[in-house]
């Protein structure tokens, strides 16, 4: 299979999961019914969560990136518009032009996931592709990540660098604008679905 087919795939899965683990468990989860597909799921140091445990048999992207978890708290992309929404102009490192991005700050949806402020320390970004990274809570406050959405006015699609990208604003940061511009994102996963909060 190719790479594009199984990440495409992997998220429609997903979706698909979210989906079938509200059925299973309408109790526990208080996503709306004509939800979107899942985007982004919270896992970890969170609140109660609006959907249960990982499925192995039908959460197969996540499995197969070794993903456990008892509860989650996800997002659509209704749920990460509804949220208060930044806008930050990053040179980057693709086409060394400034870009327009936009989307809620990380640490608002870390917020909604009910994560208790001052009881996690860290986060742990992954993409679709596998990448991961974790990131001080403090550190993603101090350089104010955004979850961007959009990319020059439009919404940043899946294939390209979406659709959901973990992305702060080098440019307004001396420490990190010191150094080389392939050098400035590796904090900053494109393709991001899933943030574990870790206490």
């Amino acid at each position: 299979m190719k790479k594009r087919q199984f990440l495409a795939a992997g998220l429609l899965g997903m979706s698909t999961a979210a989906m079938a683990a509200n059925q299973k468990n309408p109790v526990a989860c208080n996503v709306p019914k004509d939800a979107g597909p899942v985007l982004l799921t919270l896992t970890g140091a969170i609140g109660a969560g609006n959907r249960g445990a990982l499925d192995p048999a039908l959460d197969q992207m996540m499995a197969k990136q070794k993903l456990q978890f008892n509860r989650a708290h996800t997002f659509d992309f209704a749920a990460l518009s509804a949220l208060p929404q930044v806008t930050i102009k990053p040179t980057l490192e693709y086409d060394n032009k400034q870009h327009v991005l936009s989307g809620p700050l990380l640490a608002d949806v870390v917020n909604a996931a009910g994560a208790e402020p001052g009881a996690a320390s860290d986060v742990l970004l992954r993409a679709v592709d596998g990448y991961a990274v974790q990131v001080a809570l403090a550190d993603i406050r101090k350089y104010r990540f955004i979850v961007a959405t959009h990319l020059d006015g439009k919404a940043i699609p899946l294939g390209g660098l979406g659709p959901l990208w973990a992305v702060y604003d080098a440019d307004s940061f001396p420490d990190i604008m010191k150094k080389p511009i392939s050098a400035r994102f590796a904090l900053c996963p494109w393709g991001m679905y899933h943030i574990e909060v870790k206490a």
